[in-house]
C-alpha cells in the first residue's frame, strides 16, 4: 500500500511533501534559542537534519507517516516540519466509505517551527491545512494530538484551535530528555470538523486583520 499527499498551500505557508533537500533548510530553521524546543525533537545541524529526514522519508515509504517541510508562501523558506503520523486502518468488512487508500484515523505532531515563525499565522494555516485534508479528503474519523504534559504552550496551541482535552497518558513515549514522557493526548472527531475549521478561519481572519493595521 501507499498513500500519496500532495502539496498543500495556503496564503501563509506551503506543506511540501518531505525530501533530502530540504535538509539543509531544516538545519537552518531549527538555529536559534534551544530552549524553544525543550519539549520537541528538532535536528540541530545538517547531519542531523539528514538523519531526521532519512528516518521520516522511511516512515513514509512504511505507510505509518506522511512527513512535511513547512516553506513560506511568499519565497519557499523552510520554516519547520510537520507529518500526519500513527496512521490507522480500521478492518471494515465492506468498502469503507471514502477513498479506498485513506487512513481511518491519524494523528498529526512531528510539529516545529522555527522562532521566526512561532506566534505567527502559521502553526493556525498548517493545522488548517493538514485537518481539512484529513477530514474531507482522507475522511477521518478522527484525529490526535498529543504533547508532553509540561509542555504548556503545546498544549495551549493545541486548545486554541479547538481539540478536547481526553486526559494524561502515563509513561506514553520517550521524552526529549530521555524519561518516560507522560502526554497530554486531544482529539478531534469528524462531527467537530465543521466547528473547528470556522474557529481556525476565524483566528486565520483575525490574524491577518491585526497584522494589516500594523
Amino acid at each position: 500500500m501507499s498513500i500519496f499527499v500532495p502539496r498543500l498551500d495556503g496564503r501563509h505557508v506551503r506543506l511540501e511533501p518531505l525530501q533530502p533537500r530540504h535538509a539543509t533548510g531544516l538545519a537552518k530553521a531549527a538555529q536559534g534559542d534551544p530552549s524553544l524546543y525543550r519539549w520537541a525533537v528538532v535536528p540541530q545541524g545538517e547531519t542531523a537534519a539528514t538523519a531526521y529526514v532519512d528516518s521520516a522519508l522511511v516512515q513514509r515509504d512504511t505507510c505509518t507517516a506522511v512527513p512535511f517541510a513547512v516553506t513560506r508562501a511568499d519565497d519557499g523558506a523552510v520554516i519547520g516540519s510537520t507529518r500526519f503520523w500513527d496512521l490507522t486502518w480500521w478492518p471494515w468488512p465492506q468498502r469503507r466509505h471514502g477513498p479506498d487508500d485513506a487512513p481511518d484515523t491519524c494523528e498529526i505532531g512531528h510539529t516545529w517551527l522555527a522562532a521566526s515563525a512561532i506566534r505567527t499565522a502559521v502553526n493556525t494555516e498548517m493545522k488548517r491545512l493538514m485537518l481539512g485534508h484529513a477530514f474531507e479528503v482522507w475522511q477521518v474519523r478522527s484525529v490526535c494530538l498529543h504533547t508532553d504534559v509540561r509542555n504548556e504552550r503545546s498544549r495551549r496551541a493545541i486548545e486554541r484551535i479547538g481539540a478536547r482535552f481526553e486526559g494524561v497518558l502515563r509513561a506514553h513515549r520517550l521524552a526529549t530528555d530521555l524519561a518516560p514522557r507522560d502526554s497530554a493526548r486531544y482529539s478531534i472527531t469528524a462531527p467537530e470538523w465543521p466547528e473547528v475549521r470556522r474557529r481556525l478561519d476565524g483566528m486565520l481572519a483575525a490574524r491577518e486583520t491585526a497584522q494589516g493595521r500594523r
